[in-house]
């Protein structure tokens, strides 16, 4: 196995056109306006969470994913924190979501005081399993008149939040039409699928509302940054309220009508951020180029390279292979990092972290199964020259 596992370093660096040294995950590029903006932020002295960026990149990213209204905020956490909290989630409900994930997507819910509730997902979207969720709530959920609350507990389930793993749609139209008959809000955790669409309509714009994330691995950066996302006016409104501190606007006084929050972005990230997306959809084409290559490379291989789902198309954020069992997946680990090729495994489940390990979970044969499997590849844009 040693020659195959050579033979895919030998071809991961020439698509990287690097012979010799270290080659990471996924880096972000920095080749169109981005310094121009940046310095005209700094000029300008608008560099916190007010300025002309802040506003542009609200209206280019909405534009560009066919919401509403899209509000910057400081990450992707608190991009769901916030709207879990708009969706209605209160202290001491309950959120379903699925144990392959990223910690974020669970911790948002603690933050938010509820519990989150792990229900499997597919194996060839890595997402939230329609008929896992069906099941779970036909089993587990009594409809009242204000929502469903979990027979065992006696809690509401008052969100759902299905992730779009590595950019690849989950069935996210699906998931959506069962929570609508189980009176539970949808919140997309859209972090990873920034120009990633289903049946032709673009991730995080399904559900009540969605999220996205501007990190510095992410396939645009604002360095940090986050997006809420929703086409209900109401809602925008207020989540643009509660992530600026709940401020009243008023030229000189300082009043606060409720508990809010200072996760508004800055100026300053948003100036990325533009740069960024102006350059999004060549990204999106050299990467899924690179997809291509690898889905080719890989196809006579005994190892598989995991392509879109049927209806969608991804963003190819991260690129996966499926290894045969834990031991090839531990060996080519331990292979290509040895050998300067970044490589890393799926996060481990959410149940396995000692936080959420009493938490109330489904069957999740497939999560076990893609987590002893699933190893993320060199993914990021390529430069020429």
């Amino acid at each position: 196995m040693t020659a195959l596992y050579d033979e895919i370093i030998e071809f991961i660096r020439t698509q990287f056109n690097t012979p010799d040294e270290f080659i990471p995950l996924h880096v972000p590029r920095f080749i169109g306006n981005e310094k121009k903006y940046v310095l005209e932020t700094i000029d300008s002295t608008f560099v916190s969470s007010v300025g002309a960026y802040v506003d542009k990149f609200e209206e280019d990213i909405a534009d560009f994913i066919g919401s509403k209204h899209a509000i910057a905020v400081s990450n992707g956490t608190s991009a769901l924190h916030v709207a879990l909290k708009m969706a209605g989630v209160d202290s001491g409900d309950e959120v379903i979501t699925q144990p392959l994930t990223f910690v974020a997507t669970a911790n948002a819910i603690t933050y938010a005081n509820a519990h989150p509730v792990f229900v499997d997902v597919d194996r060839d979207t890595m997402g939230l399993s329609p008929d896992k969720l069906k099941a779970f709530l036909e089993k587990n959920a009594e409809i009242k008149s204000d929502g469903s609350y979990n027979k065992e507990t006696g809690r509401r389930f008052s969100a759902c939040v299905p992730m779009h793993t590595f950019g690849f749609p989950c069935r996210i139209d699906e998931i959506v039409s069962i929570c609508e008959n189980f009176k539970i809000p949808v919140v997309e955790d859209a972090a990873e699928s920034l120009g990633s669409s289903y049946k032709g309509k673009h991730t995080g714009t399904f559900g009540k509302l969605g999220i996205f994330s501007f990190n510095g691995n992410k396939t645009i950066t604002a360095g940090g940054g986050g997006a809420v996302v929703t086409d209900d006016e109401e809602l925008a409104k207020r989540t643009k309220h509660i992530t600026t501190t709940a401020k009243v606007p008023h030229k000189w006084e300082y009043i606060h009508d409720k508990i809010g929050y200072n996760y508004r972005m800055p100026n300053l990230n948003a100036a990325l951020a533009c740069a960024q997306l102006e350059q999004l959809k060549s990204y999106i084409k050299n990467k899924r180029a690179l997809a291509n290559d690898y889905a080719n490379f890989f196809k006579d291989k005994a190892i598989d390279f995991i392509e879109e789902p049927d209806n969608s198309i991804s963003n190819y954020w991260l690129m996966a292979l499926l290894l045969n069992d834990k031991k090839q997946q531990q060996d080519f680990l331990a292979y290509t990092n040895d050998r300067e090729i970044m490589t890393r495994p799926i996060w481990r489940l959410m149940p396995k972290l000692e936080m959420y390990k009493n938490s109330q979970t489904a069957n999740l044969d497939n999560a076990y199964w893609l987590e002893k499997r699933i190893v993320n590849i060199p993914s990021s844009v390529i430069i020429d020259g």
